[in-house]
């Protein structure tokens, strides 16, 4: 076994044209079109770059690699790589070929320092009220979706909230490649792994699904929902497997549900469309949406309760917390406020009877909502 360090270094090398953005802390994406296009995002904007890769061979040896560094394979018949670096930062590339004029390189940044409360308040991507909201319900075991684009935070966002959990739950976190950064004292990590080069031994998000639910979890975290674990996830939340986690590729709430219930259907489970989307509303409590704003900025747009399904009205939301956008500065920046909208939450009670409470603030906006 070759070590971790000695990998670090070899691909440093090999990764010597970007380098320095790899290093970069503002620097959030590095996006390589091919040896001789090289671009990066900073600071919420996307730059071109003067780097240069000497030829294709020198990308593609870099990304062979950092295959090798996770024991996958980069090559003609398995041209797609989904890995890491060992700082942990996610790489996803495609090659020859099927990207002709490739290799194509994207690869999301890891940040050793995580991303604080403190600080996510201080950059307004959310409030200290809907901090306080959104902690009440982690603590108080409610199923979470981070609903978001790419690059919109939602993966940032979960490792926030799972601070938010008792210090002494066993949360089991499943992932396609490593990237949470978990906080808690019992996390156990677990990684997909794709088929070998016949075909053989892959591990699935489902197969570690399942093999989850029998190493007694206070919570289970899945990275992201892609598939047809999407119905694993909901069965378990239906039935005992509280403070769930997870995260979901979209655009506002409802499209969340819309999006679970259409990966749910990818299963190999045959169910009633109406009884699936009565499972999907019961397991779901509130779905926390993310976006990216047009100056690069990345914040929460809603904190919403899913509050039930009824077949004339489909899903049932509400909306606890909701951005509101006021224009432009003179910087160009995009100026909002996340407010309470007024609509009390149904867990309220429950919640109070936990000794967690829901802020001021959304029974003061309810009370004005009513004059």
């Amino acid at each position: 076994m070759i070590p971790k360090e000695v990998f670090e270094q070899t691909l440093l090398s090999f990764l010597a044209p970007v380098k320095a953005y790899l290093t970069d802390p503002r620097v959030t994406e590095v996006m390589i079109n091919g040896p001789d296009e090289v671009f990066i995002e900073r600071a919420g904007r996307i730059e071109k770059t003067d780097a240069r890769f000497p030829s294709r061979d020198a990308l593609v040896a870099a990304l062979r690699n950092i295959a090798q560094f996770v024991g996958r394979s980069a090559d003609e018949e398995r041209p797609i790589l989904e890995a890491r670096l060992p700082d942990g930062s996610r790489v996803e590339a495609i090659l020859p070929p099927v990207a002709p004029d490739g290799p194509h390189v994207a690869i999301r940044r890891f940040f050793r320092e995580a991303l604080t409360v403190d600080k996510l308040i201080e950059i307004n991507a959310i409030t200290a009220d809907a901090v306080q909201m959104l902690s009440a319900v982690v603590a108080g075991k409610q199923n979470i979706i981070v609903a978001g684009g790419t690059g919109s935070g939602k993966t940032s966002l979960l490792n926030v909230l799972s601070g938010f959990a008792a210090e002494d739950e066993r949360i089991v976190v499943i992932e396609d490649s490593r990237e949470l950064q978990l906080f808690g004292g019992h996390v156990v990590q677990l990684e997909a792994r794709p088929p070998d080069a016949r075909g053989k031994h892959a591990v699935t998000i489902r197969d570690l699904f399942r093999a989850t639910l029998r190493m007694r979890p206070d919570r289970i975290v899945v990275g992201e929902i892609r598939g047809g674990e999407a119905l694993d996830l909901v069965q378990a939340m239906t039935s005992g497997h509280g403070g769930c986690l997870s995260t979901v590729h979209a655009t506002y709430p409802i499209d969340t549900l819309n999006r679970l219930e259409t990966m749910a259907l990818m299963s190999d489970v045959e169910l009633p469309l109406r009884a699936l989307r009565v499972q999907i509303a019961s397991a779901i409590d509130w779905i926390v949406q993310t976006a990216r704003q047009r100056d690069g900025s990345r914040c929460v747009t809603h904190v919403t309760e899913v509050q039930g399904y009824e077949p004339e009205r489909g899903f049932i939301l509400g909306d606890v917390f909701h951005r509101q956008f006021e224009g432009i500065d003179e910087y160009g920046r995009v100026r909002s406020r996340l407010l309470p909208t007024g609509n009390v939450p149904q867990c309220a009670e429950v919640l109070r009877g936990m000794g967690l409470e829901v802020p001021r603030s959304v029974f003061e906006a309810a009370a004005v909502k009513q004059r």
